[in-house]
């Protein structure tokens, strides 16, 4: 019998300590995928600051290396620029990446640094217990905002995409999600492009991957699913922000 899927080799055999219904290891799948489809598993080296993914290095057989809260982009730009043979991505959420690591993430950008950083995008803080984040939408219910995110005192979500695509720096930026099976595939095609971008010595590629954090939510994993259509995607649209290869071939 032919075997159609199966679990990428380069994600390693063991059981992930996330919670029920999160999407983390959906796109831990996604990243192990791209790098068996390109064949560079031996020159990949993954940076995972502090958050719900700080173990990353335990999943995946590449070489990985832990960062300080938010200076994974600091970390990996000296790991590509040391030895600009290795690919070089950061896994980071919304929490580490857009708030004490919004510096490293902008300037990184804006140098186009030739690294792959997966953001990871739901919306509060997972690992520290269910805070308001940076991502949190208005009105949304934290452990730090328990009568709604209030924007005339908290202020209003930071679209990160959207944000970096204004600079002139970064090669492709592009919001994906991970809530169904068509959004699953588009978010392979995705983050497999980042990583051949840097393959290609394009420069930075960011995708943003809009996940699921149930437990966090106070939702069932359906009903986590479901409220990423309903509240999270009409907030951050899917969608390419900015992709210079495929602007300099329409001029």
């Amino acid at each position: 019998m032919a075997v159609i899927y199966s679990k990428p080799k380069s994600l390693a055999d063991l059981q992930l300590h996330y919670c029920p219904g999160c999407t983390h290891g959906i796109i831990h799948r996604l990243v192990a995928q791209a790098i068996d489809d390109l064949g560079i598993e031996g020159t990949t080296i993954g940076v995972a600051p502090v958050g719900c993914a700080v173990m990353a290095y335990d999943y995946f057989k590449c070489d990985m290396i832990e960062a300080a809260h938010g200076r994974a982009p600091a970390v990996a730009t000296g790991l590509k620029r040391s030895d600009p043979s290795n690919v070089v991505f950061t896994y980071q959420g919304d929490g580490d990446l857009a708030s004490i690591g919004m510096a490293e993430t902008v300037h990184a950008a804006a140098r186009n640094e030739n690294i792959t950083i997966i953001f990871v995008n739901n919306a509060i803080y997972g690992m520290t217990g269910g805070q308001m984040a940076p991502t949190s939408l208005p009105g949304q219910v934290t452990q730090t905002s328990p009568y709604g995110r209030d924007t005339n005192t908290t202020g209003f979500p930071i679209r990160v995409s959207e944000m970096l695509a204004t600079l002139d720096g970064p090669e492709y930026i592009e919001r994906v999600a991970v809530n169904n099976v068509k959004n699953v595939k588009n978010a392979q095609k995705a983050i497999k492009k980042a990583f051949e971008n840097q393959i290609n010595g394009k420069g930075f590629s960011l995708i943003e991957v809009i996940s699921a954090c149930p437990t966090n939510w106070g939702l069932t994993p359906q009903k986590a699913l479901e409220w990423i259509d309903e509240k999270m995607i009409p907030y951050y649209p899917l969608g390419v922000y900015k992709d210079r290869s495929a602007e300099k071939e329409v001029k």
